[in-house]
């Protein structure tokens, strides 16, 4: 099957599975086994802790990322030995590992990565791992942590008020109230863990109407274990169709999802899906997209994100994201490229984001961001941003950008933070071939060894978690879509393919 083939392939997937295609998770997983026993399922999501628990006993990635998967499967496997779920024989040993791995990985948590919500996870799996009363002292909370903000939000919820709907995502370890409401397809926050905890809160199967519905689609779809979030439609839809128009891979995009992204965009932006908050990322994304397939959206809904200096993921995010403010360098400046006279409106706003982009540039050339564990995501973003919207004025960071890349290429032809990784090899490839200015032969040659790196790959389907939410998860399709389009540049730059000329 040729590349185009596969991209239509994957497209048409999108289609059929509208919710999204998203690596099941450790950390909702083990909610679920707390919170939803009676849900079917319930043993399949119970083997599943016990066969990715790490011989250390703990579970996640390094750096910190294994802190709260590996506190919720613990505190799961705890709660399934109280209750007799299963055989102790293998859950108390598990268990125990998960306490002995938690005691220095909390000690050690003085900067923990910057995952959604990890100041309200940890402090609320750690009170309930020791309401288990564990062998030895009580689990300590990590220095820099205490339960201030966890208590201002339960406070919010015991008092009856609607709490900002991005805490509906996290509302297993906050608590649920009757001003809660599912989103119409039943999903509370896109997470099945804040579904179950929704449900938790009510005995009545009459009162939980499609809430139970669509959590058991969810665990039906998975055999049991659950992903960190869904549905993630806008968002994945947005996502592989950037990745394969940008790099110019010819695919048939069904008219009907070129219309559900137009009817997602409004007046404060677009979620990533049903549940959650309007974004910037996702809207930045959709609107892109939209540009490219010659149908491009007025982006005014960004001025929701303008915080003057750059633009926030959401209104009260803690924090800054790179990534973001590429996505929207691309959706304003494709918008003003298709649209020149409506697009003047924004050129000052182009200048200042792209402006303060090069000033988060590390001194290494690289970027990192709060959404991806990976530089390489970062970078990426920021040099196709900067390359293609931001001018000559910032050819240099670009330039900056490319040999970090080219300098951190493995001996095996692969890019990656912990090991060669597909997703990271194409992240790597597109940022050499796409990123202006004019690619040389180094550029090309280290392409191609990345190249051969993905042919050599036993499993091109092997997608190693590297996106955040509560945990690292992976998007699967869109990890599909980078490879794709990084497979078709590098054909198109070492073949001259006139099919390749007009990447945009």
């Amino acid at each position: 099957m040729n590349l185009s083939e596969q991209a239509c392939l994957l497209v048409n997937e999108l289609m059929a599975t509208p919710w999204g295609q998203v690596s099941p998770s450790v950390y909702e997983t083990g909610r679920l086994v707390t919170l939803a026993p009676g849900l079917a399922g319930h043993r399949e999501r119970v083997a599943y802790l016990l066969a990715e628990q790490h011989g250390d006993g703990a579970w996640g990635a390094p750096d910190g990322y294994g802190l709260v998967p590996t506190l919720s499967a613990t505190e799961a496997l705890l709660t399934a030995i109280a209750r007799g779920d299963g055989d102790d024989g293998l859950l108390l040993p598990a268990a125990k590992a998960g306490l002995e791995a938690l005691r220095p990985m909390l000690a050690a948590a003085s900067e923990p990565p910057d995952t959604p919500a990890i100041d309200l996870i940890v402090p609320a799996l750690v009170e309930l791992v020791n309401r288990h009363r564990p062998e030895g002292s009580p689990l300590p909370l990590p220095p820099t942590m205490d339960t201030t903000r966890l208590t201002r939000v339960r406070r919010l919820l015991a008092s009856g008020a609607e709490p900002p709907q991005k805490v509906q995502h996290v509302l297993e370890v906050v608590g649920a109230t009757g001003a809660i409401r599912p989103a119409p397809i039943g999903t509370v926050g896109a997470s099945p863990a804040a579904t179950a905890a929704w449900l938790s809160a009510r005995p009545d199967p009459e009162a939980a109407g499609p809430a139970l519905y669509h959590l058991r689609a969810v665990a039906g779809r998975y055999g049991g274990p659950v992903p960190v979030g869904l549905p993630i439609t806008v968002f994945e839809r947005a996502w592989v169709l950037s990745w394969l128009l940008r790099a110019g891979v010819p695919v048939d995009v069904p008219p009907e999802m070129t219309a559900d992204l137009w009817a997602a965009i409004g007046p404060a932006g677009t979620p990533a899906g049903a549940g959650l908050p309007a974004d910037a990322d996702t809207t930045s994304v959709a609107l892109y997209a939209l540009a490219l397939l010659g149908v491009p959206y007025e982006p005014s809904s960004l001025a929701t994100f303008d915080t003057g200096a750059h633009f926030c993921t959401w209104q009260g995010e803690d924090g800054t994201s790179v990534s973001v403010n590429a996505h929207v360098l691309d959706a304003l400046g494709q918008y003003a490229r298709v649209r020149p006279a409506a697009g003047e409106a924004y050129r000052p706003r182009i200048e200042r984001v792209a402006r303060w982009l090069t000033e988060r540039q590390r001194p290494d050339g690289s970027w990192i961001d709060r959404w991806h564990a990976s530089p390489y995501y970062a970078t990426l973003s920021c040099m196709l941003a900067l390359g293609e919207f931001g001018g000559a004025r910032y050819a240099g960071a670009v330039r900056k950008g490319r040999e970090w890349i080219l300098s951190t290429q493995r001996a095996d032809g692969s890019w990656g933070r912990w090991a060669g990784r597909p997703e990271e090899t194409a992240y790597g490839m597109q940022a050499l071939l796409l990123a202006g200015p004019e690619p040389d032969e180094r550029c090309a040659g280290a392409a191609r060894r990345g190249y051969e790196y993905l042919n050599r790959a036993a499993n091109l389907s092997d997608y190693p978690p590297l996106w955040h939410d509560k945990e690292l998860y992976s998007p699967t399709a869109i990890v599909r879509a980078a490879v794709i389009a990084a497979q078709h540049v590098t054909i198109c730059s070492t073949e001259g393919n006139s099919r390749c000329e007009n990447r945009t």
